[in-house]
């Protein structure tokens, strides 16, 4: 049998510090199921923000770097979807070149919480608004065009209903549009009643601010469908899952699809926090987003069940002996948290950790 595809694509900060922990991670747990896959890494190494301000000479340079990072990954995720890659592995690269490669690919990212009883599914409209525009630039001026199509987000609204569907055996109870419509002269207000009718669901665009308001003062109802452009997504996705998801961002890891209908489906597979470049090269950076995510494409795509809540367990193991990165107030770095999560895995002892040579705060985020 053929083994699965894996992509995998590395941005400049830490990334050169975690793609090595992800293929390592992803190595152990196939082999522990009996299974292989094969890792298909992207040849370019992409910008971080931080990179790219440091090495491109002004506006003009800047812009000309991330299209080309953005036409390169691009056309790494069409090739390896057509050559058959069941997922893809990226950590953090420039938004702007991440954001012009999710317009032309119409991705969504997705999120399953919980807050008591209630489930609640985020869908992330990436495909359009104003993180996907382009910009024109004049002396002392810039001006970024953003759009809104009518089959962008029917076909974000669909997909997430089916996505929700997979989730509940009852389906979404209600779907909420959150998004700044009243900007769009009544526009998303059609769309939303065309679908409402479509689906025989209630589809309502409500206010980011309604919204907020809602959750803080009643928290979601059960089986609510979120779908929200970026503009409020962006920064309510950490609060959600610091509120609903019981973790802090810099141990998640997260999921986007395409859905381009050339890309097959392709979910790419990130850490939450960002590029960190701080931390670069220096074995400090927090590796547990990595390492689930390596579980999560092992049970998904490599027909390795169960190993999400293996590695889940072999996490917990390690930081009950007290093994965490700097940024979760412990002592270990890169390496060793790995290496104890990787011997909890195998039911080996675990090590307790080391002394660090010096504190670092917490993990930074500056491309995603």
């Amino acid at each position: 049998m053929t083994a699965p595809l894996i992509a995998l694509a590395v941005g400049r900060g830490t990334g050169p510090d975690l793609a090595p922990v992800f293929e390592r991670v992803l190595d152990r747990i196939t082999g522990r199921h009996g299974t292989r896959v094969r890792v298909e890494r992207s040849p370019r190494l992409y910008h971080s923000y931080v990179s790219l301000r440091a090495e491109a000479a002004g506006t003009a340079e800047i812009a000309a770097v991330t299209e080309q990072d953005a036409a390169h990954y691009e056309h790494f995720c069409r090739e390896q979807a057509a050559a058959g890659a069941r997922a893809v592995f990226r950590t953090a690269i420039n938004a702007q070149s991440l954001y012009l490669v999710r317009q032309r690919l119409a991705a969504v990212k997705v999120e399953p919480l919980t807050a008591g009883a209630a489930r609640l599914l985020l869908v992330r409209d990436q495909a359009q608004g104003f993180y996907t525009g382009e910009n024109r630039h004049t002396p002392g001026r810039v001006v970024r065009t953003t759009e809104f199509s009518r089959a962008v987000t029917e076909q974000v609204v669909r997909y997430a209903v089916d996505r929700a569907r997979q989730c509940w055996p009852e389906g979404p109870a209600r779907v909420v549009l959150a998004y700044k419509y009243h900007l769009l002269d009544g526009a998303l207000d059609d769309w939303a009643q065309g679908l409402s009718a479509e689906l025989g669901l209630d589809v309502t665009p409500f206010q980011p601010d309604t919204v907020n308001r809602n959750l803080i003062a009643h928290g979601p109802e059960d089986r609510t469908l979120l779908v929200a452009g970026n503009e409020w997504a962006d920064i309510m996705h950490v609060v959600l899952l610091d509120r609903y998801g019981s973790e802090r961002q810099e141990n998640r890891c997260t999921e986007n699809v395409h859905l381009h209908p050339a890309l097959n489906g392709l979910t790419e597979y990130q850490t939450v926090h960002g590029s960190a470049d701080d931390l670069a090269g220096r074995d400090l950076v927090n590796p547990v987003a990595t390492i689930r995510a390596a579980a999560r494409i092992a049970e998904r795509h490599a027909d390795c069940p169960g190993a999400e809540a293996e590695v889940e367990a072999a996490i917990a193991a390690a930081q009950a002996r007290g093994v965490r990165t700097p940024d979760l107030g412990g002592t270990a770095g890169t390496t060793e948290v790995v290496d104890a999560v990787l011997a909890a895995l195998a039911g080996t002892t675990v090590p307790g950790p080391t002394p660090a040579a010096e504190a670092v705060g917490a993990v930074g985020a500056v491309s995603r």
